[in-house]
């Protein structure tokens, strides 16, 4: 589960970046570069929206028995209950059988009967249903996990074609480095040309 939430704590912050980068004003100025960083944004906001979807599906198969969980855990806050009140009783017998003595033990008696009966009870229902539960473990957790491995193939299949595309796009051909230096001679020698310009 935690690679679940890791992965999507990471598509967050790379939608996070891809809109820091659309905000930022070279955007404005080089529209080439504007419609990189758009496809980037495009992809980053594809992949999160994925990953949503696959953290949905991990939080769903990570959860199949939260009343099992409950009832094991109320089942051990009943034995500690039971457990403390025991030892209360059994401080209380070895004491002298004196009149206050004798009085304390039968109200920690008392306290103890309701306690031990709703251990017992608790007890017995899961030592019936547990091992129900784990008989019949392979035929739930084979199809889960065969449903969670097939999530991960559609999930990467996925990415692969998104960043595939967007490889596509980042990949298209741009101005070649000749063309470039030539472009930035011809703004150079603009700059020149101005009456601000000292000659050297």
């Amino acid at each position: 589960m935690e690679h679940f939430k890791s992965q999507r704590t990471m598509s967050k912050s790379a939608v996070k970046i891809s809109s820091d980068l659309l905000s930022n004003p070279l955007c404005e100025q080089d529209a080439a570069f504007l419609e990189m960083v758009t496809a980037f944004d495009t992809a980053m906001r594809r992949m999160d929206s994925f990953n949503q979807e696959k953290v949905g599906a991990g939080e769903a198969f990570s959860s199949v028995f939260p009343s099992l969980n409950v009832a094991v855990k109320r089942r051990e806050q009943t034995l500690q209950d039971y457990r403390r009140l025991q030892a209360k009783v059994e401080k209380y017998e070895e004491k002298e059988r004196t009149g206050p003595v004798l009085a304390k033990l039968h109200q920690a008696r008392e306290e103890l009967r309701p306690v031990r009966d709703d251990f017992e009870a608790k007890n017995k229902q899961l030592l019936e249903e547990m091992p129900k539960f784990y008989s019949s473990r392979i035929d739930y957790f084979k199809p889960s996990f065969e449903s969670l491995v097939r999530a991960q193939v559609g999930y990467y299949t996925e990415l692969h074609k998104i960043f595939g595309e967007l490889a596509a796009r980042v990949a298209e051909p741009r101005p070649g480095d000749e063309q470039r230096e030539r472009q930035h001679d011809a703004r150079l020698a603009e700059l020149r040309a101005l009456s601000i310009v000292a000659d050297d």
